[in-house]
């Protein structure tokens, strides 16, 4: 009796210890697994989770656009006085939904080029008028349709994951001949998804033709998207901040007047890839700009919720699940001799004419799938591992307990 019941402790604790063995070695190996399936599916070659959302995202993007009307031009032309704006909006278009195009594969350099066609529909439902509200808005539809960006040459990522998306090149070059130096790099990937197992200490570089230079985001916190954990990486105030407060931006700052010898921040003078047009770039309401920049302007509100920009990355497969870009372009209206209406004036003035607000959102039907395919069997194995683990520990810590008592009262 003595002994049947011995044999069955140590039988049980035995049981235990493979359990608990089982469940370590589980782990690693899991790990391994899931890595594995990652690559795989990430890789942008038919037949794979990304290539096909890829290919045509299924999110639906809207781009809002509001519209700054100057209420007092007269007073300005005539006193240079501060020039009162009100802004108009939102106007929405829905876009990004057609399919990639001219999609071509090169075996040999593991990349994949295409263009990206661009289209807008007027959304009347998430707008605040009509198109014929106003000319400016329709006037940006009817060029964004019919037109396309790229080409795009971008690796695939079967050679080696840590490049997967990243582009080679634009319209043919790596380099865009708007800025010396460095700054005239092209980096990073489109934002669309990034090389998978994203860190959060890592800096996400990416490149906007609608900004015409690469730019970085930076982790800001953990974000529980329709049930899916994602790394919320933001636009810092640094990545348009003056050359004296981030010394990365000296190449980005191409004249000495209007940026009172470079020490101005929050605008980006983009003329050379706008046909030589006075325009620049900002944030919507001159957020994280520098005072002078503002000043000349009433009626601004900056605040980082309505007016940052942010990517959802989900990290193990680096995909963005949803993303919010906003920029503000502005005119440089400077005295002219030779124009009637600015001839008198004594300042220049960086004027806002309209923020935009692009935004898209993993849908529901999608994120179901996703938690099925990707997070849902990543927490199922994990909590098979940790039931192995403590169920086996557990049981090899009672039964070996018992067993001693056992001898321990033979003895006696």
């Amino acid at each position: 009796m003595g002994c049947d019941r011995n044999c069955g402790l140590i039988a049980g604790a035995v049981i235990g210890a493979v359990l608990a063995v089982f469940g370590g070695i589980l782990m690693p190996v899991g790990d391994m697994l899931i890595e594995k399936t990652i690559k795989k599916q990430v890789v942008l070659e038919e037949g794979t989770i990304a290539f096909q959302n890829w290919v045509k995202t299924g999110t639906e993007v809207y781009r809002q656009f509001w519209i700054f009307d100057v209420q007092n031009p007269e007073e300005v032309v005539a006193n240079s006085s501060k020039i009162k704006v009100k802004q108009r909006g939102p106007y929405t278009y829905r876009v990004r939904y057609l399919a990639k195009e001219n999609i071509t594969h090169d075996s040999e350099s593991h990349t994949v080029s295409f263009v990206q066609p661009n289209g807008a529909i007027f959304e009347p439902s998430l707008s605040v008028g009509t198109e014929n509200d106003t000319l400016t808005v329709l006037n940006l539809a009817v060029a964004y349709n019919n037109t396309a960006d790229g080409v795009y040459t971008v690796f695939t990522g079967k050679d080696n994951i840590s490049q997967v998306a990243i582009i080679d090149t634009y319209k043919g070059k790596r380099n865009l001949s708007y800025w010396p130096s460095y700054c005239d790099m092209i980096n990073g990937t489109d934002a669309a998804s990034f090389p998978p197992f994203v860190e959060k200490t890592r800096v996400l570089r990416f490149f906007s033709s609608d900004i015409c230079r690469s730019i970085y985001a930076v982790f800001g916190a953990d974000i529980n998207l329709k049930g899916i954990p994602v790394y919320r990486f933001v636009l810092p105030s640094m990545a348009f901040a003056s050359p004296l407060q981030n010394p990365d931006n000296h190449c980005f700052c191409t004249e000495k007047v209007i940026s009172k010898n470079c020490t101005s921040y929050g605008v980006l003078d983009i003329g050379k890839c706008k046909e030589g047009k006075p325009v620049y770039i900002s944030l919507p309401h001159f957020l994280h700009a520098s005072p002078d920049i503002g000043e000349p302007i009433e009626g601004l509100s900056p605040n980082e919720d309505e007016h940052s920009t942010y990517l959802d990355v989900e990290p193990i497969t680096g995909f963005t699940l949803r993303f919010a870009k906003r920029l503000q372009v502005n005119i440089l209206v400077k005295p002219a001799r030779k124009i009637e209406a600015l001839k008198n004036l004594k300042r220049h003035y960086i004027v806002p004419v309209l923020w935009l607000n692009e935004t898209g959102t993993i849908g529901d039907e999608k994120a179901e799938k996703f938690r099925k395919q990707v997070t849902g069997k990543i927490n199922l194995l994990g909590l098979v591992e940790i039931i192995l683990l403590s169920v086996g520990v557990v049981m090899f810590v009672a039964f070996m307990i018992s067993y001693c008592a056992c001898r321990s009262k033979r003895v006696k």
